[in-house]
Formats: structure tokens, sequence, C-alpha cells
């Protein structure tokens, strides 16, 4: 091994005794003490010249005070947290070489990102190429997940669909367009997503949602399954059921007007969905209404346009690819929310236990 520090994660050094590595991303960089600068010394010798015995007996030679296993422990620990990698690295075979210049950038998005040890840096689209999601509801916030999927290069994309495009659609529904109008929009999306990348399997159906079993079905063919369709108003739990019997992974997206919502499920990793729900429903009966506004009449069903749909399936997408290559690593089975009135509010929804009456985490695998 040659070690290097990423180009994406060089250091500073600051007049105070500390170096900063990693950037200036908030949960990518740390700080290193510096008393007498030979921890500057040894990161400036991490440059993927030198093996770790001749960084150890260079940095030796500048500092003789230096224990050589600290050294070499020290190397270890920069690598084990993700800011040093393999000068040496082997080329990848498991992607095609237009594989590799398609997708060089999220390679390098993924370096910065990633905070564990790697055997290679293609580790990452390599688990994308690999992997099988289904998405059910090519909606606003589906169409989006689904274009982000596919051009960050996601091995099979499933779609589940069964309406038809209509104008409304249009404002916020990026796959399809006026000459969509009237058509299936499952296979309307099929074919543009084809389009977008060809290296990626997409298949669809335009299948309506009904019970827990058809969720099942598509669920256990699948490493993480992705719900985005709202209707009926069931369909999350039913998500929930079917995902927790087959250990499937999932992900919920969707806003309420200015507001992102969504969920990241991984069953056995905490409380599920149905947890969440039943909290939430504990928490509304200590503080019932005393009266509800007269329902409103001119709020269209879906308040959105193609910037919240948009944030909305790409943050889905994000959570995705999360899940399936553990980078970076997201706190699992909660809740986020993301408010574009301001900008500046956002929050996690987590519990530490499931809830007592959940049946769901009673009967999971």
């Amino acid at each position: 091994m040659r070690p290097r520090i990423k180009d994406e994660h060089r250091p500073v050094r600051f007049g105070d005794g500390w170096i900063r590595i990693g950037g200036e991303v908030f949960g990518i960089a740390a700080e290193l003490r510096d008393r007498d600068g030979a921890v500057w010394a040894l990161l400036d010798l991490l440059d993927g010249t030198r093996t770790m015995s001749q960084v150890v007996a260079d940095l030796a030679h500048r500092f003789p005070a230096s224990c050589p296993d600290e050294v070499t422990a020290a190397i270890e620990t920069l690598a084990e947290h993700g800011y040093v990698e393999n000068a040496d690295e082997p080329t990848c075979a498991a992607l095609t070489a237009r594989q590799l210049e398609r997708h060089s950038r999220s390679r390098s998005l993924y370096r910065w990102i990633d905070l564990t040890r790697r055997s290679s840096s293609w580790d990452f689209q390599v688990s994308l190429a690999q992997a099988r999601v289904v998405l059910v509801g090519v909606g606003g916030v589906g169409c989006t997940a689904a274009l982000s999927l596919v051009m960050s290069g996601v091995g099979r994309l499933h779609c589940v669909e069964p309406d038809v495009v209509e104008l409304s659609n249009l404002g916020r529904q990026i796959l399809y367009t006026e000459q969509h109008l009237g058509l299936p929009k499952v296979y309307a999306a099929v074919d543009r997503l084809r389009a977008a990348n060809s290296d990626v399997e997409v298949t669809g159906e335009p299948t309506r949602i009904g019970d827990v079993a058809s969720l099942r079905r598509l669920a256990a063919d699948c490493d993480v399954l992705i719900m985005t369709a709202d209707r009926p108003s069931e369909i999350r739990t039913w998500t929930n059921q079917a995902c927790a019997s087959t250990g499937t992974p999932w992900v919920y997206g969707g806003y309420h007007g200015p507001q992102v919502n969504l969920g990241v499920y991984r069953p056995g990793a905490g409380p599920c969905y149905e947890c969440a729900r039943l909290t939430e429903q504990d928490r509304d009966a200590e503080r019932p209404p005393l009266a509800t506004w007269r329902p409103a009449a001119n709020i269209p069903e879906h308040a959105a346009n193609a910037v919240t749909a948009g944030v909305a399936g790409n943050l889905v997408a994000h959570a995705v690819m999360c899940l399936i290559t553990n980078a970076p690593k997201l706190a699992l089975n909660c809740q986020y929310g993301f408010s574009l009135a301001t900008m500046d509010h956002s929050f996690v929804t987590s519990l530490e236990q499931p809830h007592a009456e959940c049946r769901t985490c009673r009967t999971a695998v």
C-alpha cells in the first residue's frame, strides 16, 4: 500500500496548533491537534509516492522521537476514517470503460462523503450497478427519483404506476411532455428512463396497488423499495408490513405543501413506520383539537411544483443510494422533514424503542 490523502480531503494547517482534514463540509471534516508539527509532516508524506515503511522512516528522519508503531497506527486510523486511500488501487474490472467515464464525477463525490475504509474507490458504483430497485408511484416525486437513480447508474429499476398522463401533471412530473398526454405514465416513463441511460435495465407495469400482498411480491424481488404513491391512504402502512415480512429496506418521499418529507427504513434496524404512526397518534390524543376550520374548497389535491416535487424526489434517490452503498451513513428507521418556506428548518423524527402496540415489529423477520 502507498497511502495517500484523498484530494477531496486535503488538510489545512492553522496557526493555533490545529489541522483540519476532510474539507469544510459539516459531518465530514475533522480537526487534529498538532503541537510540534509532526502531524502536518506525516500528512505531507502521505502523497502516494511512498510505502507505509518509507513514510515511517522519512518521518523518523525529521522527528527522531517518533515511534514507528505509533506512526503506523496513526496512518491506519486515518485510513479507517476514510481520509486515506491506496495510490496503488487496482483497476476496476467490474465496470465497463463506458461506465467508468460516465460515473467519474460520482466517484469523486463518494470519495468525498464516505468515511469508511474501502478496497476500491469504485465500490459504490459497483454496488449501485448490481442493485435492484422497485419504485411504486411515478408521479412528481417518483419521476425525479427514478431519473436520478437511472442517471446515477443503479443496475435495475422497475416502475409501478397505473395512471395516465394528464395536463395537470406536467407542472411537476419531469418525465412527461405534452406528447404523452393521455398515455399510460409507466410506459412513457420507461421510455424516457431507458433513453437517459441504456446501461440500466428499466421495466414497468401499470399495476394499481390494492393490498399488502401485491407489495410483498414487489418487495421480495428487490434490494430497496421506494414508495412515492399516496393512494390509497393505507399504502405506506401496507409497504411497511410487506417490507417487514421480506426484510426489504424501503424509502418513502412526499411533500406537504412547502414541507418535504422523507422516511428511511431498514427492517430490524429499529422501530418501524408503524411505530412512528402510533407514537404520533398518542401525541395527538394528548392535545385533541377543539374545532377544525371548514374544509378548503379551492386548494388542489397536490400543492406542488417541479421544485418541491424535485427536491423530495432527489432526497428519495439519495436515501436509496445510501441504503445500497452505506455511504454516507444516514440515520435509519426515522423520518426527515425540510421546509422550503424558510430553507433553514429541518427535523428528524426517530424513536428509541418500538411502540408497544406495533404488530409489525412483533411479526417481522
